[in-house]
Order: C-alpha cells, then structure tokens, then sequence
C-alpha cells in the first residue's frame, strides 16, 4: 500500500491511479479516499490522487489530537506533493478538504493550478455545524453496512430525496467498518475534543482571508441546492469578492453532492480546462 511519512513521523495512506492532469482530491472531515469512488469511474483520463487525513482511514492516528487542524493537513498535502514529485495540481476539497485548498491558496498559491470546492465556503452555517457536532466521534449504532445503508436514507432523506438505497449501502461501506463487534469508525473519535478545543481556544482562522487568495486562481465552487453547510447567500458573496469565481448548484442534494451529478461533473471539467 502507498504511504508516506510526514516531516513529524506521521504515516500518510494514499491513493494515486491514473495518468494524465493531476487532481488532488481532499475528502471531508471525517472521510478518506474512498469518498471519491463515486467520481472515480468518470475521471479515468486523469490522475487521480486521493489521501486519508492523519486520523482517517488507513493513516496513522495522531497521540496529539490539536494536530487536526486545517493549518497541519495542509502542510501534509503539501509533503505528499513534494513526495510525489507534483510541482502544481488542481485540488478539488470537499467540506474540510475545500477548507484545506483555501488555505493552500493562502500559503501555497504556486502548488495550484485550479480548485474546485465541493459544497463548502469560507462561511459554515451554524446548523450545519451542530448536525456534524452532533454525530463526530460518535460510533454507529448499526451492525452491519445494510443497517447503516437505511439509517442513512432515512437521515438523509430532506437533504436527498430520492437517492435509492444502493447508494446509501455503498456510502455506509465508505463510512464505516465492518468488525466482528459491528460497524466502527473510519476515523479517530479525538476529531470531536479537537474541534471542541479548537473552537473554545480561537484556533480556527478567519476563512474569508484564506479564500480571498483564491483570486488569482481558477475557482470552481459546487452547491448542493438542500445543503446546511454553504448557504446561497455565502455563495453570492463569494461570487462577489472573486468575480472569476464559476459555480453551480445540484437539486436534491444537500451536504455534500457525491460528485457523479452532472452539474458537478462541468464545474470540475471546466475548471480543468483552465488549470
């Protein structure tokens, strides 16, 4: 399996198949590589590049949990470019991973040729943060991927109407893992104390500065039209303080579009076009 080691001795899982324009792909909060697989069949031409966040999947778990934070998993992505030897890529973030390109942007803007955001903003809606605050750390009461394949659904169903039950069985594999006691996280449950510490300690940065750097960058932004993570009104200003910005918005889907919807589909390939 491909690893590789941080600058703090962290092991770092990461997928990279494919050839031709690198895509860096960066998952959300509690999610790895495999939430990408929905995109994957529709990307074949390029080379895709996915990694598990340490304290996700199959990286190492950090002893220090504070080590979760935007600041440290940016730099981590930066190591696993100068490990593959990828002087510029486009980046496509979603949620946290979308957090994470703005601060590439920031600190990085060389590395970039193009970013795409996937259902998240410099802004997160305060209900979307208490639905996520809600269910980090938290394991799954289901027992097996067909259980948790219909507590999704069900959760889901304001959010994603209509999204057949298959779909939700293969997002519970992405989700959790299957273990002769039930179902497990797919992450570290100190994701929740560090977010909690994060937030009582001011250490989350302010993002409209971070995505302000996007400027001079080709910007794609994906709007799940249900979503309580990026609001239309974020999004409206985002527009307004990057007028190259493009985006669009995916009916019946909320936080956040799997990726495989036509309209995300154009937002990634046009801003590949001009990466």
């Amino acid at each position: 399996m491909p690893y590789f080691t941080t600058s703090d001795d962290r092991r770092i899982y990461f997928e990279d198949t494919g050839e031709g324009q690198p895509l860096l792909c960066l998952a959300g909060l509690t999610r790895c590589s495999r939430d990408f697989s929905f995109l994957a069949p529709h990307v074949t031409d390029l080379r895709m590049i996915a990694m598990d966040y340490r304290g996700r999947g199959r990286s190492d778990y950090d002893p220090d949990f504070m080590n979760y934070n935007v600041p440290r998993e940016s730099r981590d992505a930066i190591e696993l470019l100068d490990h593959l030897g990828l002087a510029q890529v486009t980046v496509l973030g979603t949620s946290r991973g979308g957090l994470i390109a703005m601060a590439l942007a920031a600190t990085h803007p060389e590395r970039l040729s193009g970013v795409i955001l996937n259902d998240v903003g410099p802004v997160i809606e305060p209900v979307g943060i208490a639905r996520i605050m809600d269910y980090l750390g938290r394991k799954p009461a289901s027992r097996t991927h067909d259980q948790a394949a219909r507590v999704l659904k069900e959760a889901m169903e304001p959010q994603f109407p209509g999204v057949p039950l298959d779909v939700w069985r293969k997002q519970a594999e992405i989700q959790y893992e299957a273990t002769p006691d039930g179902l497990a996280l797919r992450y570290d449950d100190a994701l929740h104390k560090a977010l909690l510490e994060q937030s009582a300690t001011g250490a989350i940065p302010d993002m409209w500065l971070f995505y302000e750097a996007l400027k001079d960058i080709p910007t794609g932004a994906i709007r799940g039209a249900n979503s309580d993570i990026l609001s239309a009104e974020t999004l409206a200003e985002m527009h307004r303080r990057h007028p190259g910005l493009i985006s669009a918005e995916v009916p019946d889907r909320g936080h956040a579009p799997f990726l495989d919807e036509a309209e995300s589909l154009a937002i990634i390939r046009r801003i590949l076009e001009t990466s």
